[in-house]
């Protein structure tokens, strides 16, 4: 007999991966109100979160890491480059990770599971970071030289008053979700496709630290960071192997190990020949201990 090859796992969703909707976005939705009122809890510790800027600017340049202000100095030759750039930052960081958690929930039932609790697992360790370790971004700090393109050039999510800012803590720069999240997004999205295509989802993440850096709303530090931690997560969070591969379709049936289309054996009650006498013979489930011919069972 054939053995049945496996195939990737792009063909359908496994609708029994799929958990509950309502209970999902229930979820979801708490996870993100938990981590935003953590970061507002986080705010206000000021002269920290600048003594810690000044110490990761100064851990940078004695790493010999390149300058934040060189990815800058790109953006600021072209006035709608930084639009562009302020623009993405504001407005692809939530809708795109939403949508890439939408279409898994749908299509790829078992990798959103993944997915959903590495992006939990990775928000928790950030927030968690945000309030033992407040950091001022490279935009505030005197000693960059960097210009905040959001509030030059617009457009901003933050308010012109960091330390009485209501709407977002500005001293959680380590580490960067924005970053954090576009590897992930990346990532579950090269898993879960067969595309040969798939590998430009990693111009996501390439696109999105060059607008975090260039904007200064965060150092190098903050993205390498958040890389590491992910590692941590997809570590600890691994694919099933039914996630990554399905039994391929055999000739004439459906899909070997389905509840639907498996061929059944006439052996085991399933074949529709037709027997001496038009009787179908019982079948004994008691095992055989006898000998055959020649002494061959």
């Amino acid at each position: 007999m054939r053995l049945a090859r496996t195939e990737p796992t792009d063909q359908e969703p496994d609708i029994l991966a799929r958990p509950p909707l309502v209970r999902e976005f229930l979820l979801v939705a708490g996870l993100f109100l938990a981590y935003k009122f953590g970061r507002q809890a986080a705010n206000g510790h000021v002269e920290e979160a600048f003594r810690n800027a000044g110490s990761v600017w100064d851990l940078e340049r004695a790493l010999r890491l390149p300058g934040e202000g060189a990815v800058q100095g790109l953006l600021l030759h072209s006035q709608p480059l930084i639009h562009a750039a302020n623009t993405y930052y504001a407005a692809v960081h939530f809708p795109a990770t939403a949508l890439f958690l939408v279409w898994l929930y749908w299509r790829r039932p078992a990798h959103y599971v993944r997915s959903r609790r590495v992006l939990a697992a990775l928000t928790g360790a950030a927030l968690a970071l945000h309030l033992l370790f407040p950091l001022a971004p490279p935009r505030m700090l005197p000693a960059a030289g960097l210009v905040d393109t959001g509030q030059v050039y617009g457009p901003t999510v933050y308010g012109q008053t960091p330390a009485t800012d209501t709407m977002a803590n500005q001293f959680a720069a380590m580490p960067s979700l924005h970053v954090g999240w576009a590897v992930m997004v990346a990532l579950g999205l090269i898993a879960a496709t067969r595309s040969w295509w798939r590998l430009l989802w990693l111009l996501h993440p390439a696109i999105t630290l060059f607008v975090v850096v260039g904007t200064a709303n965060h150092y190098w530090l903050d993205a390498i960071v958040v890389v590491a931690l992910l590692a941590v997560a997809l570590a600890a969070f691994r694919l099933p192997l039914y996630a990554r591969t399905v039994p391929a379709r055999l000739p004439g049936s459906g899909v070997w190990g389905s509840r639907e289309g498996a061929p059944v054996p006439a052996y085991a009650g399933g074949g529709s020949g037709t027997y001496e006498g038009g009787v179908r013979p019982a079948i004994s489930e008691a095992p055989v201990s006898g000998t055959y011919a020649g002494g061959v069972r």
